[in-house]
């Protein structure tokens, strides 16, 4: 799916326009433990990651593709939970640097993005959801949150809108 949409490239693009513009960069991620300790959730979904031993910290899935690796000026916050902006430091982060309009990508647009947009809209952010900048395995959950969902908390925009409002 993301091969197939572009995402990877694109992202690399936003990234370029944003980093010459020396705008703020965060990177969200789920990670844990090797032992889930960390886990706050009780859901079964963390029984199932624990299973899967996925999202643990330093091994594949909770890193990035070096084409859209972070520099180590910009900010990597490490979730524990689906609010990012739960016991992470990042509501504090984008205040301190006076942000009160952001855009998010990434995958899992009915679940990572959209948490993420319901959560910033809450805080009294401006939001935008760079749709062809996310993604899902099951692009109809995708499509769904696209259309009925993230309006809502939201602005979707294209990778190019974003580029023409940066450039």
């Amino acid at each position: 799916m993301a091969r197939q949409r572009g995402i990877l490239e694109k992202t690399r693009g936003l990234l370029d326009a944003s980093r010459q513009r020396a705008m703020p960069i965060v990177y969200v991620r789920l990670g844990f433990r090797p032992d889930y300790a960390d886990a706050l959730s009780r859901h079964p979904r963390v029984q199932r990651f624990q299973a899967a031993k996925a999202a643990i910290l330093g091994t594949w899935g909770c890193e990035w593709p070096e084409i859209i690796a972070p520099r180590p000026e910009e900010m990597i916050v490490t979730k524990r939970a689906t609010n990012p902006f739960f016991n992470t430091g990042l509501l504090t982060w984008l205040h301190k640097r006076s942000v009160r309009t952001f855009a998010i990508l990434g995958i899992s647009t009915n679940n990572v993005v959209e948490i993420t947009a319901r959560c910033a809209d809450d805080a009294g952010f401006d939001v935008k959801i760079i749709e062809d900048c996310c993604g899902n395995m099951n692009m109809d959950q995708h499509e769904w949150a696209i259309r009925h969902t993230l309006p809502n908390f939201a602005q979707i925009i294209s990778s190019e809108q974003y580029l023409a409002a940066v450039g």
